[in-house]
């Protein structure tokens, strides 16, 4: 009987559960791989030394294969003489000559130990007798055992070396290589199709006009089941049509063991993905979980294979990919479903929450200290967009936000499950307001090597963090309407201020539109484009407005490029903005004051390797600051 389809919103557990009892998660049967393309995979048995290793006692260094108790009592001062024999024992060649009491043999590290020998003097504590050059001189007692490797001490012959399950990284293909396995027995990944799908949808490369979007969930998915051990099965992107997703839907469900489809999870009018699923057998079993990002997520099945429909928004896709489909996957292929490790962290800014909806929250991680500890972690929100991409791919983890919370306060504690295996440790960490000159100065710094974590926040937000020493620098453009001085009024005892550069702000249009201010002001068809609380230009515009509040004020988006977009495509009609912005993007430009984009530094970093180098970049004449002025950010 199949499952009748109905935007349900279930609570996450209970729709892994109904899931999970319709679905297969076994993993595949196992397959022999050569070891040169086993990286990244699973065994899929347990593998024992069919040889010793080392396979002959062997020495680990340049020196003299000895009898031990004829060095017993060696010193500088009373060395012991021993008779050369005629041989040297090079690497890869079989001794042919016994030492006996009395005598050595020249060896070379990797060297097979000569019989008789049962220990090795290195090179640097015998010498050569000037008289005789048959007689070894020894300044040095030595053990049984002294600098020797016997045969089987690093792995027997018989030992399990390697255990099923274990995914292989370049330590576990180099032991098996040292075993001499040219071949290993591997769980076969599990083939996962991909279906993108959308009347909007065009491939990275095609033509673009408004109203369409790159089709970056097809990449980031397909990438994302191979991190996960799945083998991504492209099929490439989809309209809105039936009669086209039928035999794709078809198609991928006889080649794959798991069936991804993205975008069309909603009841809307072009959304046909749910349509076609559901006539499968059972077909759609959740369609809708209290999630956010990820709501619409619809999870199905045809027989017991799985199949899901992810939100069309990349983050919300990648999300609910990650929550349901990556543990299925690792299943499949034969390791753990978790392998995320969790920090916990201090959440540096106040986040409001949606009751009634368990909210993943991207987070970038900051270390107070600047020392890559994992202790005292700060956590900066990155936005909360769905579809945001540069979010996802700046984050370095998410924050679970309990379905029940509707505020998590700054300061709180908070479990932060990581994106990678690790947190990422940046040699120079700048928090505070966005800028396009600051994007020449982190590339300057990226060229020569240096990692460079950027959190745009604000001004505001950026002081703060400097001030908690949670950064290493903090762009402000703040201005005092008391003095009328940008920037140094604000800083709090313990911070430095780095000359920055100056820029323009201006009132923007489209080309076309050439009224003043007060024009744009007194038309209430017309719409503007705010900045976000807590940034420079926001102060700036709540002081030209006063008590005016003009359609569009609420409208808060958080970069210059976000305000110049807005207006290019229709959104809203004016706002604020730089003059290289404005430039770039082809809108009319009305100056209305030039400023300061400084930074902040605190006084224990101004030493600090990179922050030296950023000063260094800035100084007078300098190529990057030839490089800004060209663009606009002028040093006075």
């Amino acid at each position: 009987m199949k499952q009748q389809q109905f935007l349900e919103v279930l609570d996450r557990d209970e729709a892994e559960r109904r899931w999970r009892e319709v679905i297969s998660v076994v993993p595949g049967v196992s397959e022999s791989v050569f070891l040169e393309h086993a990286l990244g995979r699973v065994l899929a048995e347990d593998v024992r030394a069919p040889v010793d290793v080392p396979g002959f006692d062997r020495s680990n260094m340049d020196g003299f294969a000895i009898q031990a108790p004829d060095t017993f009592g060696a010193s500088e001062e009373e060395p012991v003489r021993l008779r050369l024999n005629s041989e040297t024992i090079p690497t890869g060649i079989a001794p042919q000559e016994e030492v006996t009491p009395g005598t050595a043999t020249q060896i070379a590290t990797g060297g097979m130990l000569p019989r008789g020998a049962d220990a090795v003097v290195p090179v640097e504590q015998t010498d050569i007798d000037d008289a005789d050059s048959q007689v070894l001189i020894v300044r040095q007692a030595r053990t049984p055992g002294a600098a020797v490797s016997y045969a089987g001490t690093d792995m027997g012959r018989g030992e399990t070396i390697l255990f099923a399950g274990t995914r292989l990284t370049s330590r576990e293909t180099g032991l098996l290589a040292a075993v001499g396995c040219s071949e290993v027995a591997l769980v076969r990944r599990p083939r996962v199709a991909i279906l993108s799908t959308g009347d909007e949808i065009v491939q990275p490369g095609a033509a673009m006009r408004p109203g369409l979007v790159y089709d970056s969930n097809g990449r980031i998915l397909a990438d994302a089941v191979r991190e996960v051990g799945g083998d991504p099965w492209f099929l490439g992107s989809f309209g809105d049509d039936l009669d086209l997703l039928r035999p794709a839907l078809q198609k991928a469900l006889a080649g794959a063991d798991l069936v991804l489809l993205s975008g069309g999870t909603s009841k809307g009018e072009g959304d046909l993905n749910a349509a076609a699923v559901g006539e499968l057998d059972p077909g759609v079993v959740v369609h809708g979980v209290a999630l956010k990002p990820g709501k619409p997520i619809c999870l199905a099945a045809s027989a017991q294979r799985p199949v899901v429909i992810l939100p069309g928004f990349p983050t919300s896709a990648i999300f609910t990919f990650h929550e349901f489909v990556a543990p299925v996957i690792r299943s499949m292929s034969g390791q753990g479903e978790t392998d995320r490790p969790v920090v916990q962290a201090r959440l540096a800014q106040k986040v409001v929450s949606d009751r009634g909806r368990l909210e993943y929250l991207l987070v970038g991680l900051v270390h107070p200290g600047g020392d890559g500890s994992t202790q005292n972690l700060a956590a900066y929100p990155m936005g909360k967009g769905s579809g945001s991409v540069t979010s996802f791919s700046r984050a370095d983890g998410f924050v679970r936000i309990a379905r029940n919370r509707e505020l998590v306060d700054d300061g709180e504690t908070v479990d932060v499950t990581l994106m990678g295996r690790e947190i990422p440790v940046s040699d120079l960490v700048v928090i505070g307001s966005h800028c396009a000159g600051l994007d020449v100065i982190a590339s300057a710094l990226a060229a020569e090597g240096l990692k460079v974590k950027l959190l745009a926040v604000g001004s505001q937000g950026g002081l703060g963090a400097a001030a908690r020493g949670e950064c290493d620098l903090a762009p402000i453009h703040l201005l005092d309407p008391e003095s009328g001085e940008y920037n140094a009024p604000f800083l709090p005892d313990g911070l430095r201020l780095l000359r920055g550069y100056g820029r323009m702000q201006g009132v923007v249009t489209r080309e076309d539109d050439d009224r003043s201010l007060e024009a744009l002001l007194a038309d209430d068809a017309l719409r503007m484009v705010n900045r976000n609380r807590g940034a420079g230009t926001r102060i700036l515009i709540d002081a030209l407005l006063g008590d005016r509040r003009p359609p569009g004020y609420g409208y808060e988006p958080r970069s210059h490029y976000a305000v110049a977009a807005a207006i290019v495509q229709g959104r809203a009609d004016w706002g604020v903005t730089i003059e290289t912005v404005a430039r770039e993007t082809n809108l009319r430009f009305r100056p209305l004051r030039a400023e300061r984009y400084d930074f902040a530094v605190p006084e224990d970093r101004w030493e600090r390797p990179a922050v030296r180098r950023l000063r260094a970049l800035l100084e007078a004449g300098s190529p990057v600051r030839a490089t800004l002025a060209t663009r606009g950010f002028p040093e006075n």
